[in-house]
């Protein structure tokens, strides 16, 4: 049922009546999950030090298969890279490695691993266990969505294919137990961000060659990073504590930290306000009625970083297999209006995917709002006035505790935009987190929801995940010139001509091809009190590392500032 946009208000402004049915509607949010809060009481474990709401249930732990943000945020914290993201300025920062080197033609990095390294379980980290951990995301069987990321190493996308057979072909290898060398394609400027992403991180090979698929349950789960894994309960909590043998410890803040499984605006808020949960990111645990007013509040915090909302197409299915149709629906679409009905946060709309600000480079201009052209395209394509267009599905996901409401509004607002402008007739699929991942992985959609947040301040992270060999495009689109101006790109030094180039990728694909719509760019919001909570800092790639977070008293911080 579609939501009626709540009125805003400011003090003095509007009636009365509206401003206490407005706190009305709080207060029912903060009682209405009272019995929650009570089963979270009775359990005769220790408290943690710091209760994180991290939306959807993870769909695996594993960093060289996880796709979504709640799983990473998680995995941060328990695995690490050769590199890590500094938390205030999302900058590549030493991790595992302590240093590296770099040849002069830029295609060779040896990096030198810290001597205190070992496992949370005891034993050393070494080279070997980089070396495997890279290869294993890079194994076809696998199945890493995040594989491409890896392809910049010499051989990689061909031992990737099944090609090669031999991993020893690809281009890292461990010149002794403390050092690794990587040899690349090509000079690559944003290497050391990949080597902070997930799929590169440690694992322990021992683990999962006994445990197999099931290595992330075992006990005890041997970590790289600055927390273990206590337990994970599912459709309750993720518990990590902290990993006395990591090289950084004396750094971690807080001892047990619970990451909770809370898709429900209405209780996200409802455990913030009753001091539940310490912190809760992401602007889709905004209660949708209450957003105007809750983002005056100085504990909710907004702040610009790389993420842009927008609709795949899957493109091996007709009708949207033809690039008219998918120009039609794209030119139908009032983005301004979803901005400003919907998600009523300061979102931007976009007509392009890479979003603006991105270093480096200066975004292209997509398609508008031009109905009267839509509906030419659409004719052309053999569906004049909608007639003869089948029936079709737009998927989005649900979350844990409760629908993701904004995704069902905008879904709404999309279905009576195509009804109205084109006269095609779309129905909604909802799907909860897990199943909606598999569903894009296989193609078992029509159009679907999604959204990216770029891993590293550079336009390949938007751009590179449509090639057609990325694990992560899932629409099904290929094409040879797409694949081949983004190749250029990347072998380009030329920070000016790399950008041109990068604009001709892009104009490809949201204006000629279109096997996405972009709608708008992100504005993110945590709610997290500034005066109990340190370590949480507003950056370009939403990136949070865990072992910089912790709570505090009054008193604490008062001592901290002077």
């Amino acid at each position: 049922m579609k939501s009626a946009p709540a009125r805003s208000w400011k003090p003095g402004v509007g009636s009365q009546g509206a401003r206490v049915g407005r706190w009305n509607t709080i207060f029912c949010v903060l009682t209405s999950g009272f019995c929650l809060l009570a089963s979270g009481c009775i359990r005769g474990e220790p408290a943690a030090d710091l209760t994180i709401l991290n939306g959807a249930e993870p769909e695996t732990l594993d960093p060289a298969i996880l796709t979504g943000q709640p799983e990473m945020r998680i995995a941060i914290g328990m695995f690490e890279g050769l590199t890590r993201f500094d938390p205030q300025t999302a900058r590549p920062i030493p991790g595992l490695a302590s240093g590296f080197e770099v040849s002069p033609d830029g295609r060779t990095y040896t990096f030198h691993l810290r001597t205190n390294l070992v496992w949370s379980t005891g034993g050393p980290i070494t080279a070997d266990d980089v070396v495997y951990s890279w290869i294993r995301a890079l194994a076809p069987a696998t199945a890493s969505d995040y594989a491409g990321q890896l392809f910049y190493l010499k051989n990689a996308e061909d031992f990737n294919a099944g090609k090669i057979k031999d991993p020893s072909r690809v281009g890292i290898r461990a010149l002794d137990p403390l050092t690794v060398r990587v040899e690349l394609n090509h000079p690559t400027p944003f290497f050391l961000d990949i080597c902070a992403l997930p799929v590169t991180y440690i694992v322990p090979r021992q683990t999962i060659e006994k445990y197999g698929d099931r290595w992330i349950m075992a006990r005890p789960l041997p970590s790289s990073g600055p927390y273990e894994l206590a337990y994970w309960r599912l459709n309750d909590k993720v518990r990590l504590k902290k990993n006395p043998r990591y090289w950084d410890a004396a750094h971690t803040q807080s001892d047990i930290i619970d990451l909770l499984p809370v898709g429900s605006p209405s209780a996200a808020l409802n455990l913030y306000m009753n001091g539940q949960a310490d912190l809760v990111w992401d602007k889709e645990l905004v209660p949708t009625e209450l957003v105007d007013l809750l983002i005056k509040r100085p504990d909710f915090h907004q702040f610009n970083y790389l993420a842009t909302y927008f609709i795949r197409f899957n493109v091996t299915q007709k009708p949207f297999d033809d690039p008219r149709v998918r120009q039609a629906l794209a030119l139908a679409i009032d983005k301004e209006r979803i901005v400003k009905k919907i998600t009523r946060a300061g979102e931007q709309p976009a007509s392009h995917l890479v979003p603006d600000g991105t270093a480096n480079y200066l975004p292209v201009e997509g398609l508008g709002y031009d109905p009267v052209r839509a509906r030419q395209l659409l004719a052309e394509a053999g569906y004049p006035d909608g007639k003869g267009f089948p029936r079709f599905e737009y998927t989005f996901n649900a979350a844990a505790g409760g629908a993701a409401e904004i995704h069902q509004n905008i879904a709404i607002e999309l279905q009576q935009m195509w009804r109205d402008q084109l006269g095609i007739h779309m129905d909604l699929r909802q799907l909860e987190w897990k199943v909606y991942l598999s569903a894009m992985d296989h193609l078992d959609y029509n159009l679907a929801r999604s959204s990216w947040v770029g891993d590293y301040n550079d336009p390949q992270t938007f751009l590179g995940m449509f090639t057609s060999t990325d694990g992560n495009n899932r629409t099904g689109w290929k094409s040879a010139a797409y694949d081949a101006l983004i190749n250029e790109a990347n072998q380009q030094t030329d920070l000016v001509k790399r950008g041109e180039i990068f604009q001709q990728a892009e104009t490809m694909l949201v204006s000629n091809q279109v096997p996405i719509i972009p709608l708008f760019f992100y504005v993110g919001i945590n709610y997290f009190d500034t005066n109990k909570i340190q370590g949480v800092y507003e950056n370009i790639l939403d990136d949070h590392p865990l072992q910089c977070i912790r709570k505090v008293s009054p008193k604490s911080k008062v001592r901290s500032q002077n």
